[in-house]
């Protein structure tokens, strides 16, 4: 069936991790026409999107949680067990699939071995797959594997190297983010043809700018503070160190609070490091709710990034786009060539350093501190990046050509 020349879809849109912009994306497909199953894992610990039905969504859009065990979060960096727990939900993923019959899955930040399951399954109903590449989780599993197993952990990332090749070679089409993993996709053999590039983005209309002082930062004891903010995950490609070294730097001043939004290692490490140090000026919060995060944005004013070196340009961050439509300046430690550091450093909208140069972070963090009207305007100009680039309408329209050419394909 067509409506104008965009055929109209029965859809699953699978983002694993459950972000709040792919469900954005998800709510203008199904504005557009589309019947969509945004289906997300149950058991993830990490920011989230707005995952049920609002009072504006159409009748044809659906939340699916898909089940995963309850033991995941306590065994996330146990190899084995963690593999086990993926390839459970795997077998729920087809489940949810062969139950749909779906026209076509676009398919997000999902582990290779459910990823390929599922792919597999689809094939054989002939069902289109495509992938949406968000990082190459074969580099993510080697690094931990090699941590975790010295002696074969990198037969592990071999392994998981091996699945992400036929993961990519049975996909319809691959959604890349940015055109720096062009060459990656190349290296497993994946045709430049079968690529379409688009950028991530942030949900615009779910972040209003909202003033300083606002109810969350009242809640929090923010209002009149010097506030750098941190929300997201603290995971193995971050150094919450930098943050405990930002909070012993300003220990002395006052004014500043340095606020964290965040649970797991990371968050874990920052809460010992604050009682043993007694940084009372470190602010330890767990995820908040999205609905709330234009006002807990607002409440700072340098919003802060932190990524490892090793991360390269294969891990982009969505945080920074959303810190963007925030309108706040951004204090980054990332490596110069990652596509957040690049935005960053092109639009004005803050200060990017090395991640291993912790002189450099904290003299970039003082000179926020010290010039509030460069900070100011660093935050509008991220603001109008994002306004000039986040339209969602044209954004779902790239997809929806993407999804055109692998019904095609078939």
């Amino acid at each position: 069936m067509t409506y104008g020349r965009i055929l109209i879809m029965k859809l699953i849109i699978h983002d694993y991790a459950g972000h709040p912009f792919p469900v954005g994306l998800s709510r203008q497909l199904a504005v557009g026409g589309h019947t969509v199953t945004h289906a997300f894992a149950s058991q993830l610990l990490t920011p989230r999107g707005i995952l049920q039905r609002q009072k504006t969504d159409p009748a044809s859009l659906e939340f699916v949680e898909v089940p995963m065990s309850k033991d995941y979060r306590a065994n996330k960096y146990s190899f084995l067990k963690r593999l086990r727990y993926e390839r459970e939900y795997g077998r729920e993923l087809v489940k949810l699939m062969t139950e749909l019959k779906p026209d076509l899955i676009l398919s997000g930040q999902t582990p290779s071995d459910p990823q390929l399951n599922m792919i597999r399954a689809a094939n054989k109903l002939r069902i289109p797959v495509v992938i949406w590449v968000q990082d190459f989780y074969c580099m993510a599993v080697d690094k931990l594997a090699r941590k975790k197993l010295p002696v074969v952990g990198s037969m592990a990332g071999a392994w998981y190297r091996h699945l992400d090749a036929k993961c990519f070679a049975h996909s319809a089409q691959i959604v890349a983010i940015t055109e720096d993993f062009l060459p990656m996709l190349a290296g497993f053999g994946v045709a430049k043809e079968k690529v379409s590039v688009i950028p991530n983005w942030a949900p615009l209309d779910d972040l209003p700018l909202r003033p300083r002082n606002n109810p969350w930062s009242a809640r929090h004891g923010l209002d009149g503070k010097f506030v750098f903010l941190y929300s997201g995950t603290l995971a193995m490609k971050h150094n919450p160190d930098l943050l405990r070294r930002l909070a012993a730097h300003f220990r002395h001043d006052s004014q500043v609070r340095i606020v964290v939004i965040s649970e797991g290692p990371g968050a874990d490490y920052l809460r010992k490091c604050q009682e043993v140090e007694n940084l009372s000026n470190l602010i330890l919060l767990p995820f908040q709710d999205f609905a709330a995060m234009s006002e807990v944005l607002a409440s700072a004013e340098v919003l802060v990034t932190v990524l490892e070196a090793d991360a390269g340009v294969f891990s982009v961050p969505s945080k920074v786009l959303t810190y963007h439509a925030a309108g706040r300046a951004i204090l980054g430690a990332m490596p110069a060539e990652n596509l957040a550091a690049r935005i960053i450093q092109q639009q004005c909208s803050g200060v990017c350093v090395a991640p291993d140069n912790v002189d450099a972070f904290i003299a970039a963090a003082e000179k926020l501190r010290s010039d509030p009207v460069l900070a100011g305007n660093m935050g509008r100009q991220g603001r109008v990046y994002a306004e000039r680039t986040f339209d969602i309408v044209s954004i779902a329209a790239r997809f929806e050509s993407v999804f055109v050419k692998a019904l095609a394909d078939r």
